[in-house]
């Protein structure tokens, strides 16, 4: 449903309360795509993850809001919560949230992974070739799935579903992110094996899910 904004069309303090009070309707959240980076926006963000009750994903302009920026510190000691947490930067999302660059988050991914999810508290997939999925105990995993095709727009959105559903169904942050990347990239090799990486869509991985689910159904038999 349509949450409350300003004058200028921003998310207002009545929104949060709102979206506060739906999330406790939910099995799981997901925060980010599409929002915006105003003030207002980056305001209702950090008051929803800090106070969510659900398990939560936070992506993209939710990620956005929690870096810190030349007029605050951040708001990333908002992601240390108790419900399960999973954020999904790319490279440069990363590089804002831990005051880098994309550069030195590429050259060193699985550290700068494992680290955010150690000072947080959050499951952190950290997107890419070879995408990084990294537990606050420690724990990281590499998945080895997907294609350079999959480099478009809408397929991270398409994966912040994928692991907000896992979530919903009740899995751990781990475990949802860790099977939401793996399945996330084998429906991407399933697009490509069919239509090709050069023009390859987010609805393409979409509508290869089923085809995803069931590979990995079958290798479970």
């Amino acid at each position: 449903e349509p949450l409350s904004v300003d004058a200028s069309g921003v998310l207002d303090a009545a929104a949060v309360v709102r979206a506060l009070a739906l999330a406790k309707e939910r099995d799981a959240v997901v925060l980010g795509p599409g929002l915006g980076q105003e003030a207002g926006t980056r305001a209702f963000v950090r008051e929803v993850v800090r106070r969510c009750p659900s398990p939560l994903l936070v992506d993209a302009d939710g990620l956005n809001a929690l870096a810190p920026s030349a007029k605050d510190k951040g708001a990333t000691d908002a992601l240390r919560r108790t419900a399960p947490t999973v954020v999904t930067p790319h490279p440069g999302e990363m590089a804002r949230l831990v005051s880098s660059s994309a550069s030195e988050v590429q050259r060193r991914r699985l550290e700068t992974a494992r680290a955010f999810a150690m000072g947080t508290g959050a499951v952190v997939l950290l997107k890419g070739q070879r995408t990084i999925v990294a537990h606050p105990d420690g724990r990281a995993a590499v998945n080895p799935t997907g294609n350079p095709g999959m480099a478009t727009g809408g397929t991270g959105d398409a994966l912040s579903g994928i692991i907000g559903a896992l979530l919903a169904r009740g899995a751990d942050a781990w475990t949802a992110a860790t099977a939401g990347a793996y399945l996330h990239g084998l429906a991407g090799d399933e697009a490509a094996a069919r239509l090709g990486q050069e023009s390859l869509m987010a609805g393409d991985v979409v509508s290869n899910l089923p085809r995803a689910f069931r590979t990995l159904e079958r290798g479970r038999a």
